[in-house]
């Protein structure tokens, strides 16, 4: 498939399908795994060891058992408790898992004393996510791995975007990955201080088959190593082609060269008729403003999708948004904040499972009806200046066309209330059923935790 891409359009090209749902979004992760010939390379923030966190893991160990070449590359933020089953991964033949910023204490109480003591170093974390195989295709975009990124979370579920891409993008994802792999911030799993256990190490093996078995959530996903021959044929003949380029954050030496803020603003800035934004995390500060002025000030029609409170999973981000909110619109931005209750929960949850809501975590963007982005970074300080980000530049008039069509559908009064204000400046919320005069929320709990949060610094989210 790449290589009848790079023959028949050039060998900068590549084919491109976005993922949606979060079904679908699952099951090319895993068909992906299951066709692997020689090598898959994950990198990615969070792995949860939940059920779908069970279900890629025992897929990507069965991978390695056939002979394909495994690397993982975790951050190190939610690793505790999982040290014994990160060495016995990293025991098993074409298996290899670094960490990335390690702790060195790796009890919960000597985690909280080292951050308090290295908090500068320990608050940098790799937000960045990847799924490449045999340096062909990879899948780009937001999604950890995690039930509530893959619809089947009984307390919230994320809707989100991926890209799979097929051709030159995987070998621009793969450099990135190297350079992570390769890097000064991550740190082998053989240098935990922990002997390898064959027993448990089998008894582990025997529990994740069992659980993953079992587990009703999983009933839509394939148990199984399957053949997708039929859907990858499926998949050639959907392909958007367009060329790319793969950007990131380096994290070399002591620092990290924050690119992404940059290249997002030069990104935005190449508009002449209109941008779409879908970010699930937004505290833009001035400079964001300057630039959604900037742009609508010559004509581009800006519009702009976050998360409402009462969709939101980190309230402390939306007490600094909040800040921001009427300056968006006062600046000539169309806002809009997703529905808690939002009629795409049909593609978000996964059948027999239904979440208590639903929250935005896509970030993706389209330019003038060509240009793409969809990768890692949120709008806010913690992206720009904190954590490495990543992410696919595209130009494609076909992609482009396929995620506006998405996104525009996810700003529809049945998915989101728009933000207006009124004639005293003070804001006011529209949907499809109401309009209310103070922003939507789950409960006054999530209400109290908003205020809460407005004392911490913004910086820091």
């Amino acid at each position: 498939m790449a290589r009848r891409i790079a023959v028949e359009y050039g060998p900068d090209a590549s084919g491109f399908k976005v993922l949606d749902g979060s079904e679908e979004a699952l099951d090319w992760r895993l068909a992906l795994i299951d066709t692997a010939v020689s090598s898959v390379d994950i990198q990615t923030y969070l792995w949860y060891p939940d059920n779908t966190g069970r279900l890629m893991l025992e897929r990507a160990i069965r991978a390695a058992q056939r002979g394909v070449h495994v690397r993982l590359i975790v951050d190190d933020l939610l690793t505790v408790g999982l040290d014994q089953l990160i060495v016995e991964l990293e025991n098993q033949p074409n298996f290899e898992i670094r960490l990335f910023n390690p702790w060195a204490g790796r009890s919960f109480g000597a985690r909280l004393g080292e951050l308090v003591a290295e908090t500068e170093r320990l608050n940098t974390r790799m937000h960045d996510k990847l799924v490449i195989v045999d340096g062909v295709a990879a899948v780009v975009g937001g999604r950890n791995i995690g039930d509530h990124y893959f619809g089947i979370s009984h307390a919230y579920n994320f809707h989100d975007l991926d890209l799979i891409g097929i051709g030159r993008v995987a070998q621009q994802a793969n450099a990135m990955f190297d350079a992570f792999w390769n890097g000064d911030w991550v740190v082998s799993a053989r240098n935990l201080d922990i002997d390898p256990d064959p027993e448990f190490a089998e008894a582990e093996w025997k529990d994740i088959q069992t659980k993953n078995r079992k587990a009703k959530e999983l009933s839509a996903f394939p148990r199984e190593v399957q053949d997708w021959s039929r859907e990858l044929a499926d998949l050639e003949g959907n392909l958007r082609i367009g060329t790319s380029e793969v950007a990131y954050d380096e994290a070399t030496g002591k620092a990290i060269s924050q690119n992404m803020a940059a290249e997002m603003f030069r990104f935005l800035e190449r508009a002449q008729h209109e941008v779409l934004i879908t970010n699930a995390y937004i505290i833009p500060g001035e400079p964001g403003i300057d630039l959604v002025r900037r742009l609508t000030g010559r004509g581009v029609k800006v519009r702009i999708l976050t998360n409402s409170l009462a969709s939101h999973d980190v309230p402390a981000v939306n007490s600094h948004y909040e800040d921001w909110r009427d300056d968006l619109v006062k600046a000539g931005a169309e806002l809009y904040e997703l529905r808690a209750d939002a009629a795409i929960r049909s593609i978000v949850e996964v059948p027999p499972v239904e979440g208590e809501f639903v929250g935005l975590h896509t970030k993706s963007v389209v330019v003038d009806g060509r240009y793409v982005f969809i990768g890692s970074m949120n709008f806010d300080p913690r992206s720009s200046n904190i954590n490495t980000e990543a992410g696919a530049f595209i130009d494609s008039p076909t992609l482009a066309a396929d995620v506006q069509a998405l996104m525009e559908r996810d700003m529809a009064p049945d998915n989101a209330w728009q933000v207006f204000l009124d004639e005293s400046g003070e804001p006011y919320w529209v949907n499809s059923r109401e309009t209310v005069t103070t922003q939507p929320a789950r409960d006054t709990f999530q209400r109290v935790l908003n205020v809460f949060f407005k004392a911490f610094p913004r910086s820091y989210y």
